[in-house]
């Protein structure tokens, strides 16, 4: 386990903070590009060699304190019997949308599970080639996400049809709850130190609905594996986490860009909180994007340390396609030069 991320954990105060970014791994890495060309997707995620070594890459090349499994939030619907297939020019494709006539075609959790042990492999695999200094962190998506992509085939838009069928998800959540619980699961016992619930979809809806449809269930496996969850939420607000929230056994929170990260720690007291420069930002010339980064640290500088305390470095979001590799390394080396 890395220091700085295990202190993270801990909430001990550091002057440094660990840095890792979600889609660190990914197709702005030169790396990554190299073997895209010689694999298809499926086949990067779905080899456990593979997926390790472009896991490896950016924490090699950047020096990344916390590396993360590669793979994609959307292999349980695969495994659910939903199809699944990537395209370069469409993105991720279902076999077929979820709706009243179709949602009992889903299919049994078992053997589900089992497909899903590629992902423990992967763990491993990856935890083979990291060096020990670096920590290991897994994934799964949402559950409102899930459902989110199995009924509109994307998470992209107002989500209508998901909120419209919403009397659904209980239906969708009996056999993506147990999924769920046995994926983190094999990713811990593989060998990942927490696990992140990646929910890209949550920011499309109200604080109420917010409350009444996505906490319950997110609480159920926070509770389920206390400390080794992690919650990342796209859109979201401070006003989104109430005091129930505040109280799950969390291993810690991520936090979209939208949010001031001075007061994050108000609404996460527990663990890390992590984030959340704006991404789109890393596209600036130099001068003006170290100016951005340095702006970005200023206030976290002011801070006395036990109030950052838990800070984990990192994006508002994913690292975009076509970054420039010159300003992800910029952006570590400026962090760890101006809090030193």
């Amino acid at each position: 386990m890395n220091t700085l991320f295990h202190n993270a954990l801990q909430r001990k105060a550091q002057k440094t903070p660990p840095i890792w970014f979600m889609r660190q791994a990914g197709r702005y890495h030169q790396h990554y590009q190299g073997m895209r060309k010689k694999n298809s997707f499926e086949e990067l995620c779905k080899t456990p060699e593979l997926a390790a070594e472009v896991a490896r890459g950016p924490v090699a090349e950047f020096d990344f304190d916390v590396s993360i499994l590669f793979s994609d939030i959307l292999f349980p619907l695969e495994a659910l019997g939903m199809g699944l297939k990537y395209t370069d020019a469409h993105g991720p494709q279902l076999g077929f949308k979820l709706n009243p006539e179709t949602i009992g075609n889903l299919g049994e959790v078992q053997p589900a599970i089992e497909f899903m042990k590629f992902q423990k492999e992967a763990v491993i695999a990856t935890r083979e080639v990291l060096p020990k200094d670096k920590s290991l962190i897994g994934f799964v998506g949402g559950p409102w996400t899930l459902f989110v992509y199995g009924v509109e085939g994307s998470h992209a838009g107002s989500l209508i049809q998901s909120k419209v069928l919403i009397n659904m998800f209980p239906k969708f959540l009996e056999k993506m709850l147990p999924l769920l619980k046995a994926n983190i699961q094999l990713q811990l016992d593989g060998g990942v130190e927490l696990v992140m619930i990646f929910d890209t979809a949550a920011g499309e809806v109200s604080p109420l609905f917010f409350k009444e449809w996505i906490q319950p269930v997110i609480s159920v496996l926070a509770k389920e594996f206390p400390g080794k969850i992690g919650y990342y939420s796209k859109g979201t607000q401070p006003t989104f986490f109430n005091k129930e929230f505040a109280e799950l056994p969390w291993a810690g929170q991520g936090f979209d860009h939208r949010c001031y990260i001075p007061e994050c720690f108000k609404v996460q007291n527990k663990g890390f909180v992590q984030g959340n420069f704006d991404q789109s930002l890393l596209f600036m010339d130099d001068a003006d994007f170290k100016k951005a980064v340095q702006n970005f640290l200023a206030p976290m500088k002011e801070m006395p340390l036990e109030a950052r305390a838990g800070w984990v470095c990192g994006l508002g979001h994913g690292v975009l396609p076509k970054t420039p590799e010159k300003n992800v390394k910029l952006f570590i080396e400026t962090v760890r030069e101006v809090l030193s």
